[in-house]
């Protein structure tokens, strides 16, 4: 017998949407869930019968999610999770789309919904995280001269795009955080810091563990890169490149002003270039930026080494590649 769903959790609404249009649904939300094995149980049944794919972590702490469906499933959804008392107040960012953006539906249990790592330090942002800034007011905080921008997410993402002057870490995964803010601290240390991220949900935690180590001046912005780009007052402005998204969409626009413009280039040519390509050789896999043309001629290779250590048949261990990445990432 399949589990039966948390209050709410219905598929009523799903008559008298547009037909044949999709949405795609970005969330999250910091909530007690006492049992997230069985919430996680209920929650796939949902999506299922909705014919919902994507992906969903669920923990204790709460839901962190992005999903594609139907709009007519998507709304069903939304109002499902909203009517159920524990997360009415979940917020979604929604993008239209032609079809599905996910080939299929992923849910996981998971100690944290984004994983910092802190342990025994772990906190929740319902209790301490920086001061919220809207849209606008974001805008307005950038132009300070005191203000230091810190992007809050991996350093694919923000190669591909980010706020113009912001520090952009170079780090593999959010839960390096720590060390490089131990390490950053004196160009840390008396400035406004605004955090930042795809859809604000690892700015709940990073503003949050800023506040905890001391820094007074602490700010996030409220629903990430994703809802500054959709602001009608500032269109987006001041961030450049695109937006990476986990889906196959991969970069999103964001800004929408005069000032846009792409950051990123084919690394054979150097003409713009913002679609990702992963290295050909296994053993490197390292996401890259490639144009068509220099692809056919050449192979999607970061550069010659790479290419001849795949024709050579060359496979490094586990171990080897993890030394070659910080290698490769101390030499940028």
């Amino acid at each position: 017998m399949s589990p039966s769903r948390p209050p709410g959790l219905s598929i009523e609404h799903a008559a008298g949407s547009d037909q044949g249009a999709f949405d795609i649904l970005l969330y999250y939300l910091y909530f007690d869930i006492e049992d997230p094995e069985l919430y996680a149980d209920q929650h796939r049944s949902l999506c299922e019968t909705l014919g919902l794919r994507g992906r969903i972590l669920i923990g204790k702490e709460g839901i962190n999610g992005t999903v594609s469906g139907p709009r007519e499933a998507t709304d069903a959804y939304q109002n499902a999770l909203r009517e159920d008392p524990r997360s009415a107040t979940i917020e979604f960012k929604v993008d239209p789309s032609a079809d599905h953006v996910f080939p299929k539906l992923s849910i996981k249990v998971r100690e944290e919904i984004v994983t910092l790592g802190l342990g025994a330090k772990d906190f929740s942002p319902n209790e301490t995280s920086g001061t919220r800034l809207s849209p606008t007011e974001w805008h307005s905080a950038m132009q300070d001269e005191n203000a230091v921008l810190i992007d809050g997410r991996n350093n694919y993402e923000s190669d591909l795009g980010r706020f113009r002057g912001a520090l952009c870490p170079d780090i593999d995964n959010f839960r390096d955080f720590p060390q490089w803010v131990e390490e950053n601290r004196e160009q840390l240390e008396g400035k406004k810091l605004l955090t930042y991220c795809t859809g604000g949900i690892r700015c709940e935690k990073l503003s949050g563990f800023l506040k905890n180590e001391g820094f007074d001046d602490v700010y996030q912005l409220e629903g990430g890169i994703v809802t500054y780009g959709k602001d009608e007052e500032v269109k987006g402005d001041g961030f450049d490149g695109l937006c990476y998204v986990f889906d196959e969409r991969v970069g999103v626009e964001v800004n929408h002003t005069a000032s846009h413009r792409l950051i990123t280039e084919c690394r054979a040519c150097g003409k713009e270039h913002s679609e990702y390509s992963n290295c050909a050789w296994k053993s490197c896999n390292a996401r890259i930026f490639i144009c068509d043309t220099c692809a056919a001629e050449s192979g999607t290779y970061c550069d010659d080494e790479c290419r001849r250590n795949d024709e050579a048949g060359i496979v490094l261990t586990k171990e080897e590649q993890v030394a070659r990445r910080a290698q490769a990432a101390h030499s940028k």
